[in-house]
């Protein structure tokens, strides 16, 4: 009996002493994490330093930017105000005009902003935000053009099953899973992000937060993490554009040898459609899918698909197109009634 009370004893002190030494270690982690991660902000570079230059790309953006917002939002209000623009591609070109609002808001207002700013600081929390919403929306239209690709195929080449293909139900569906397989993607990039440390510098080459320039400021071997994220990235990237170029391929071989004044236009359109995705998805496989490095001009780069690419997408999917430039034009003339 004593033996065991010794024993209880000898217990309870070991594990008196063992939490007090989990007290001490867990003490000196937490003080070593607060003096590993110290950086609260990070400084944009933006696009140049030159003031002169800054106020010229202010103007050039500022416009840009007001096209985008202005055009996107007059197709969204043309296609739901418009009964006759009921079908699947109205529907699927509505949510891209949507999400090319949404790309766009998530880098230019801040971008326009630092043009005119001395300090071009990001708060810690505000760049994580960005970098989030960036891949969320940029990878969500991703998919949304490959589903896009898909039904240009599908009522071209299976017209007679085009309906029940692309039922509003189908659509409604796919427009989820983009949005899903987007969101998807870009937790899994912030997640990798967050888990890394940063103690400084602090300065990010660029005019906003991407995964590759932020993890490169990281006080840890990055090494896989940055190969995970290219694979990752890089990966969607070309997937939905290889999906997307063998869907064009297949259409272009179906109408080989029967060029009727209908395909003649189909085949026009798609050509336009083709110049749009190759100018989105290029730049993104160049930025994304390569191994984990960076070049000066990589910034220049990201202007075509944050920017360029949306002010594209509603003068080449509209302005080609006969019965959205009636829709605007009845549109127009009923606005000007009231």
């Amino acid at each position: 009996m004593f033996f065991m009370s010794a024993m209880c004893i000898k217990a309870h002190v070991c594990c008196v002493y063992l939490c007090e030494r989990q007290r001490e270690i867990l003490g000196k982690v937490l003080k070593n994490m607060q003096k590993h991660v110290n950086v609260t902000e990070f400084i944009l570079l933006g696009l140049s330093d030159t003031r002169e230059l800054q106020v010229v790309l202010f103007t050039l953006f500022f416009l840009a930017y007001t096209m985008v917002l202005l055009g996107n939002l007059l197709i969204i209000v043309t296609v739901r105000t418009d009964p006759k623009l009921s079908s699947p591609m109205y529907f699927l070109l509505c949510n891209l005009s949507f999400l090319d609002i949404c790309g766009t808001s998530v880098t230019v207002p801040r971008m326009l902003v630092d043009l005119l700013s001395h300090r071009k600081a990001i708060v810690f929390e505000g760049c994580i935000a960005q970098l989030f919403f960036l891949h969320f929306v940029g990878s969500s239209e991703m998919f949304l053009l490959a589903v896009m690709a898909y039904d240009r195929y599908t009522a071209i080449c299976k017209p007679l099953h085009y309906t029940a293909i692309m039922s509003r139900w189908a659509c409604w569906l796919l427009v989820c899973s983009c949005w899903a397989g987007g969101f998807l993607h870009s937790i899994t990039q912030t997640w990798l992000t967050i888990q890394l440390p940063f103690c400084g510098p602090n300065t990010i080459d660029s005019y906003f937060c991407d995964v590759q320039p932020v993890i490169r400021l990281a006080c840890a071997d990055i090494y896989l993490t940055q190969w995970l994220m290219a694979s990752n990235s890089g990966l969607i990237s070309l997937g939905c554009f290889l999906l997307l170029l063998t869907s064009y391929t297949l259409l272009l071989l179906s109408l080989r040898g029967r060029l009727t004044q209908g395909h003649c236009k189909a085949l026009s359109t798609c050509a336009s459609h083709l110049l749009v995705v190759t100018l989105f998805f290029l730049p993104c496989i160049f930025i994304y899918l390569r191994p984990p490095c960076t070049f000066p001009f990589d910034k220049y780069v990201c202007v075509i698909y944050t920017i360029l690419s949306p002010l594209m997408n509603p003068l080449i999917y509209t302005l080609r197109n006969n019965e959205v430039k009636e829709s605007m034009q009845r549109l127009w003339k009923c606005c000007s009634v009231f």
